[in-house]
């Protein structure tokens, strides 16, 4: 069977040729005659795996020195709790603004550890289909809080608010490296690999040294502090050594295509195409309002999807639905679902995601809407 174009919101595609070379290596890497997945995280042949990992981070991203780069299990999920026990820590007291799922299960977690949690800025008023304008942010708090790219509803920082003196911390798991960012704006940022960066495994935390604390909030897991991973290179248990190794490698493909800045000209290119399609269509149309708009995630709607809740309208949506998702399924165009808080389809098109790829979808799209209009 042939390859498909794979939309999913994650785990998503990788690059081809990533593929191809983790393959080639399956068996004897580096003539040590084992895989990856074999070998001790305190051997001399993974050792510098984990350091050209770092390095390529450091150097794609413009880490600054003053910041360490971590590789953590437990997913994004997990940084939610991290985040909240590790700089929750003085006043007890953090700014969140709520632009969807995520942002929202942040600050319930952190609100579920004891700090005062301050929704300073939601769009739930229109379905989290747009980013609040915060200009800046002040206050007694420990940190403030954002989701850089929101997945679910397809919307996006088009802009980095300005706290002062407060860290700002941001899920960047949808978007890390689909664009330039300056790290130093920010006092912690975190990301789930299994979009952009690797498969599923993986958590990157780039944290500023001075937020590296010995005293987090009290009752904080040894595994949970940011210092026992810090001060032991990742290395206090064993990491996730093959994902740690795929990432290297996605990393070196970033980096052979342009790095952030060629990434973000590669994923305009593809987003244009298909917000410009959807813009024009009489059938679909796009979620997200226009200045929040992610580059990664477009959720869509046909013109089925009035919003109108009796029984027939609803049952007519849920049938246009499955057969977009059942009729692109069978042209090599997978989980296309949307989200059940969206509804509709969702295109996640991340840095691996192909330009063929989003013209063939457009493609379908259009034969789609001619024989169901």
């Amino acid at each position: 069977m042939s390859r498909v174009y794979n939309f999913s919101a994650g785990p998503s595609c990788l690059p081809e040729e990533v593929l191809q070379a983790c393959a080639a290596e399956m068996l004897d890497y580096a003539g040590t005659g084992q895989s990856v997945m074999e070998m001790s995280h305190r051997s001399s042949a993974y050792k510098p795996i984990i350091e050209h990992a770092e390095a390529q981070v450091r150097k794609l991203m413009k880490v600054p020195d003053n910041y360490k780069v971590l590789f953590l299990q437990g997913g994004g999920s997990t940084q939610f709790a991290m985040v909240a026990q590790n700089l929750g820590i003085h006043t007890g007291k953090a700014a969140y603004i709520e632009t969807g799922v995520w942002a929202k299960k942040a600050a319930a977690e952190a609100k579920h550890l004891g700090l005062t949690v301050d929704t300073i800025a939601s769009s739930a008023d229109k379905g989290y289909s747009y980013i609040p304008r915060v200009e800046k942010i002040s206050g007694d708090y420990d940190y403030a809080y954002i989701c850089f790219n929101n997945t679910i509803m397809g919307t996006h920082y088009e802009y980095i608010p300005d706290t002062g003196s407060i860290p700002l911390v941001a899920d960047i798991s949808s978007c890390v490296l689909s664009e330039e960012l300056d790290v130093s704006r920010f006092g912690l940022l975190f990301a789930g690999a299994q979009k952009n960066l690797a498969p599923a495994g993986v958590t990157l935390v780039i944290i500023r040294e001075d937020l590296i604390t010995d005293t987090p909030r009290a009752g904080t897991p040894t595994m949970l502090t940011y210092k026992t991973h810090a001060d032991q290179g990742s290395m206090y248990n064993t990491p996730p050594c093959y994902t740690i190794y795929v990432l290297g490698k996605v990393l070196d493909w970033i980096e052979k295509n342009g790095g952030a800045a060629g990434m973000y000209r590669r994923n305009m290119e593809k987003a244009q195409l298909l917000y410009d399609y959807l813009d024009a269509s009489s059938f679909y149309h796009a979620t997200a309002q226009k200045g929040s708009r992610s580059l990664m995630n477009v959720p869509f709607l046909t013109k089925y999807s009035t919003g109108a809740q009796d029984e027939a309208s609803l049952a007519r949506e849920k049938e246009i639905n499955d057969k977009f998702v059942k009729e692109a399924t069978a042209a090599g165009l997978v989980n296309l679902k949307g989200h059940r808080l969206v509804g509709g389809m969702r295109a996640s098109i991340y840095n691996a995601m192909t330009l063929d790829g989003v013209k063939a979808l457009i493609a379908f799209m259009e034969k789609f809407a001619k024989e169901n209009a």
